[in-house]
């Protein structure tokens, strides 16, 4: 067994039969093993109470938000066995993220506290991130998670999942988080199934190393998340066949294209599924909401179609909701959508509350 790939590989794999991870580590002889670990920064998240600038904003809901935090969110939420491991202050905000992540069934019992180092707070606008009126004002320099390193942080407990998720984000935090990532996505027999969702962002990267960084940490993982737009923005990619040329040694890639949907590449093959229509209150933590129900259709050994169903069905509830945290489907009403033929799968369009929405009819509408 090798870490790029599963034992007993097929000698022709084709686009319906992706990596299980039951298949990449037996980890069965380790103490605490999850589902899926994920290690990164989580930080407390203020949303207006209402449109408009920062400026003229009056008050703020408190929330939380971190990528890898959002994906053992909604991956506990959806069943499975989930660990988050960062790093807090010891203050108050600290306390708000490790009790609201716990409170989910994630096990927060690896974060560590920092009684030095601040927990990173973020304020944003009402606004599509995407948006040119969109604002977002982070505090997280000398945050208690840019001190995340191998030494500050216990390797054991990343390494007891069948999935370990991991993201861009926390390599642009400190010389020691990139670090920490190089360690965990070194190839390496033994280690869990490696997800990577490159999550660039700009403004983290300062020295103008964050391209190659991310490809390097990318070309190390078993599975790889990254926006069509995002490739073309961070290495001047144009299309989804260009990604996988530049990123050829994960198992699996997934390329994400917004509204048109997701390309999977295993192999030599590619699968493009397109997503569901969707009316979007706020388009934010769909990347992570996608991502996590991709890993929870992996986890259940689940064919490629449907793995990228399930991760455009996690997202269309993140997309309808106004936080970065939603409740997903639950699995029985999520596996009937995705169970959906082709016809009936274009002609689904998903709607604020659809997650509670009862199983009838009504799923499948047209405009």
């Amino acid at each position: 067994m090798t870490a790029t790939g599963p034992r007993n590989a097929p000698d022709a794999p084709d686009a319906t039969h992706v990596v299980n991870v039951v298949d990449v580590v037996d980890v069965t002889d380790v103490v605490d093993v999850v589902d899926v670990v994920t290690l990164g920064e989580s930080m407390v998240a203020f949303q207006p109470s209402r449109p408009g600038r920062l400026a003229d904003v009056p008050s703020f809901d408190r929330g939380i938000g971190g990528a890898e935090s959002n994906v053992a969110c909604a991956l506990a939420a959806a069943g499975h066995t989930a660990r988050w491991v960062g790093r807090v202050g010891k203050d108050g905000f600290g306390d708000h993220l490790v009790e609201t992540v716990g409170s989910y069934g994630v096990d927060v019992s690896r974060v560590r506290r920092d009684p030095d180092r601040p927990t990173g707070v973020y304020f944003r606008t009402a606004g599509d991130r995407a948006g040119d009126s969109h604002e977002v004002a982070y505090y997280r320099a000398g945050s208690a998670a840019s001190a995340m390193s191998v030494e500050t942080v216990g390797l054991d407990a990343v390494r007891a999942g069948r999935i370990l998720h991991l993201t861009g984000i926390t390599a642009a935090l400190s010389a020691d988080c990139l670090g920490l990532l190089r360690e965990l996505t070194v190839a390496r027999p033994g280690r869990p199934l490696v997800s990577f969702d490159v999550n660039h962002r700009p403004r983290l990267w300062t020295d103008g190393d964050g391209p190659r960084i991310l490809r390097e940490l990318a070309r190390g993982a078993d599975l790889v998340f990254v926006g069509e737009d995002e490739a073309a923005d961070v290495w001047g990619l144009d299309g989804v066949h260009a990604v996988r040329a530049a990123i050829p040694e994960p198992e699996v890639l997934v390329v994400k294209q917004g509204a048109d949907g997701a390309t999977l590449f295993h192999g030599g093959h590619a699968l493009h599924v397109p997503a569901p229509r969707v009316d979007v209150v706020a388009a934010v933590g769909a990347g992570d909401a996608f991502a996590a129900g991709f890993l929870s259709a992996t986890l259940r050994g689940l064919p490629a179609r449907d793995r990228l169903r399930h991760g455009h069905l996690t997202a269309a509830a993140a997309l309808t909701v106004p936080g970065d945290l939603a409740v997903p489907p639950t699995r029985d009403h999520a596996d009937r959508l995705a169970a959906l033929d082709d016809t009936a799968w274009g002609r689904l369009r998903l709607g604020p509350g659809w997650t509670q929405a009862p199983a009838a009819p009504e799923e499948v509408r047209t405009p």
